[in-house]
């Protein structure tokens, strides 16, 4: 680490739409912030370059040189090698074998720490968020797919060579599906789209017609509140589903803490929390009952850039 006075760390989420820069203190206290679109940028050249000048951004605001960094902690797309910060893939950015941490290193003189963007979303929320102070927390984020992550002992949990949970393509029923494919909100907005193609739904035929595009997580959410029982009841079962996912990671790792987040836990927190919780308490061994919390998680857009700063200081402080 550079000697300097104070300890400033940066936090980057590559978000799927926008990318969030962040710097803090050494107490995590926000200094500045800076934000661009993703979306519309796919070339590899193209988006670093954007990322790279969101930091800086970021870091003129806060009134920063790239000497009193202390690190920078970056939340990618995709899974992670963590031993050499390799984005492995970045499906929704078409990368592979992206050298995350060198480029940034090379750009700025610091410490780089790249991990996947639900683990250090997971991070957020465990260090500064709704699982603060537990022993362990598992984070899962149902939205467009569905993402995992998992603090052991205020450590991140990751393979030697790739980062790991992703639960999102665990398998369910004999289908051959996963619980992505029966329960995130893509899921969930193809249902939708069936049910007011039958006239079933009748406020999101309304609002949306059958565009799977435009039924969002908050289209869903008015849907249900303005009397379509269908929609309500495909947002029920795909909570159910995924309490066969959650319930499972209980009897792995018994997680004190299970963070929900993501659009469509924050569209509609007490139905879909409720639905799951119920699901996971009748599906698990009756000695785990009443031995974790399920919430739902309260840093927003935070979670992704705060944990990816304060991982990039365990890491690198130890």
């Amino acid at each position: 680490m550079k000697a300097s006075n104070k300890i400033y760390w940066v936090g980057l989420d590559l978000g799927g739409t926008k990318m969030l820069a962040k710097v803090y203190d050494g107490a995590f206290k926000e200094l500045g912030a800076a934000k661009r679109k993703t979306e519309g940028h796919r070339g590899l050249k193209s988006v670093i370059s954007r990322m790279e000048a969101t930091i800086r951004d970021a870091m003129s605001e806060a009134g920063i040189k790239e000497s009193q960094l202390s690190g920078i902690g970056i939340g990618c797309p995709g899974p992670v090698d963590p031993e050499d910060g390799m984005l492995l893939a970045a499906p929704n950015l078409g990368w592979i074998d992206v050298p995350v941490r060198k480029i940034f290193t090379k750009a700025f003189g610091c410490p780089v720490v790249a991990c996947n963007d639900v683990d250090s979303g997971v991070f957020g929320e465990y260090k500064f968020g709704a699982a603060k102070g537990a022993r362990s927390a598992v984070g899962i984020f149902p939205g467009t797919g569905i993402g995992g992550g998992a603090v052991i002992h205020g450590r991140l949990l990751e393979g030697a060579n790739i980062t790991c949970m992703e639960i999102g393509h665990t398998p369910f029923g004999e289908t051959g599906q996963t619980l992505e494919q029966v329960c995130s909100r893509l899921a969930i907005a193809s249902e939708s789209a069936a049910a007011a193609y039958r006239g079933q739904a009748p406020h999101i035929l309304e609002s949306c017609g059958t565009d799977m595009a435009k039924i969002t997580s908050g289209k869903i959410a008015d849907a249900i509140e303005n009397g379509d029982k269908a929609i309500e009841k495909i947002v029920k079962q795909a909570a159910d589903r995924l309490g066969s996912g959650v319930a499972t990671v209980v009897q792995l790792m018994a997680p004190e803490v299970i963070v929900l987040g993501g659009g469509l836990v924050e569209a509609m927190p007490k139905l879909f929390l409720k639905t799951l919780k119920k699901s996971v308490d009748d599906k698990v061994l009756g000695p785990f009952r009443g031995k974790y919390k399920i919430v739902a998680a309260k840093l927003g857009d935070d979670a992704g850039v705060q944990g990816a700063a304060a991982w990039a200081a365990k890491s690198i402080d130890g």
